[in-house]
């Protein structure tokens, strides 16, 4: 029997001929103002665009808390429904997560469908998934979202005739034919599924472990560069293209740095304000790589409008996934756009460094910089290995970075930097730690 959630992720890849007309609404609460929302909605519109559709309008009302039958004041909403009517909309996303009954609500009150900011970015994540694990984790982040959204009214029968932005699972009919049950049993079966395939991912893990090599993780903002920086530095050939979300996949390249010691470098799917945590769950295996890593390197935009609100909400997610505690080496990319930005935010953050992943500027100070970090984790070990063991003495050089060599008593005394795994495994060999 075919699985209709699995065939709805599979139209995702299918351009609409029509785009989506999409009105935004945000609300300021205290604590922030109205220049904080209107930021906010302009990354909501880029959002937007990359999901397929158009802003046609904004609506931004100021209130204490929101409203818990509309979100917004119920004169806010009458006056959103007569802007949608004025602009031909078909869609009305919210900057901030609607509750199940608000969004119901909504959706009787203008007539048309009303989403949130979560599920614009599970929209992406839906057209931009394409390996097994990449499609099961994102399909069951939809799934988990979608449950308690369920309704049988005249409401939701008009939203699920719709599909678009936010409807990629289950869109239409199908979507009027799953019945809560259904959706439990789809979601127990994604959880083996990924249970599975994070088992595969950790012995995968484990034998990158068993090399000796130092890792080191890729973080950052959603299309801040990090698979540029990959491709720059590895040749790994990611796709890079100027939209957010475009890789959600990690990849994991050998990287040779200056002093000749070679690391494992992996990019990992890029980071949002409020990036769902339906989400975060989700790809836990995933970015699992994150906090088993020895170092970040932590991606900024430095040509973008709020560089210091972007580290921020990375870290948020960081400290999600347990990773707060890895070391982090800080680096402002774009610095071709924003050179005289770049330099000031260097300044500001101690330990950083400013790169163009394009043009390459700067991209050997951050190797150094990167192999004096790696470095400062390893300890400096001497080896006193006979010479017919030409398998070890190719190990030391493979997995750490050989300081000098000497003949002493008819064996090569090699004196390397090494870390404490591979360190454990010629412990046979150490003469003098």
């Amino acid at each position: 029997m075919s699985n209709p959630y699995s065939e709805a992720l599979g139209a995702t890849l299918i351009e609409r001929a029509i785009r989506e007309r999409i009105v935004l609404v945000g609300v300021t609460f205290p604590g922030s103002d109205d220049e904080d929302t209107e930021a906010s909605l302009d990354e909501l519109a880029a959002l937007i665009d990359t999901a397929g559709a158009d802003e046609v309008g904004r609506l931004i009302q100021r209130r204490d808390r929101p409203d818990h039958t509309w979100f917004i004041g119920k004169g806010k909403a009458a006056e959103l429904h007569e802007l949608c009517l004025a602009l031909d909309a078909d869609t009305v996303v919210f900057d901030n997560e609607l509750t199940p009954g608000q969004q119901y609500n909504l959706e009787r009150l203008l007539g048309r469908t009303a989403i949130d900011r979560t599920a614009v970015i599970l929209d992406i994540f839906a057209q931009n998934a394409s390996t097994p694990e990449g499609r099961a984790q994102v399909e069951l982040a939809l799934l988990r979202y979608r449950l308690p959204r369920l309704r049988r009214g005249a409401a939701a029968k008009l939203s699920q005739q719709r599909g678009g932005v936010g409807m990629r699972f289950g869109g239409g009919e199908t979507r009027l034919e799953v019945d809560r049950r259904r959706i439990m049993r789809r979601i127990s079966a994604l959880e083996v599924e990924l249970d599975t395939l994070a088992r595969t991912r950790q012995l995968q893990r484990q034998r990158r472990d068993q090399s000796g090599l130092s890792s080191v993780t890729i973080v950052g903002y959603t299309n801040a560069g990090k698979s540029t920086l990959l491709n720059t530095l590895t040749d790994a050939g990611v796709l890079t293209e100027d939209r957010l979300f475009a890789t959600l996949d990690p990849t994991t390249r050998r990287l040779a740095l200056p002093g000749g010691e070679p690391v494992l470098l992996t990019d990992t799917v890029g980071f949002v304000r409020r990036l769902p945590h339906g989400l975060v769950e989700s790809f836990k295996s995933t970015l699992d790589v994150a906090t088993r890593a020895d170092q970040l390197v932590h991606i900024v935009d430095a040509s973008a409008a709020d560089p210091d609100g972007q580290i921020q909400a990375v870290r948020e997610v960081l400290d999600e996934i347990g990773a707060a505690s890895v070391p982090e080496l800080l680096v402002f990319n774009k610095a071709d756009l924003a050179p005289l930005v770049a330099k000031q935010l260097v300044a500001d953050h101690v330990g950083s460094v400013a790169v163009s992943a394009v043009t390459g500027e700067g991209i050997d100070d951050l190797l150094r910089i990167l192999g004096d970090r790696l470095r400062a984790l390893t300890r400096t070990i001497e080896l006193a290995v006979p010479y017919e063991r030409g398998d070890v003495i190719a190990a030391i050089h493979r997995e750490g970075e050989v300081v000098s060599t000497r003949d002493e008593d008819g064996r090569l005394h090699v004196l390397a930097r090494l870390s404490d795994a591979s360190a454990g495994r010629l412990a046979d060999f150490v003469v003098a730690p």
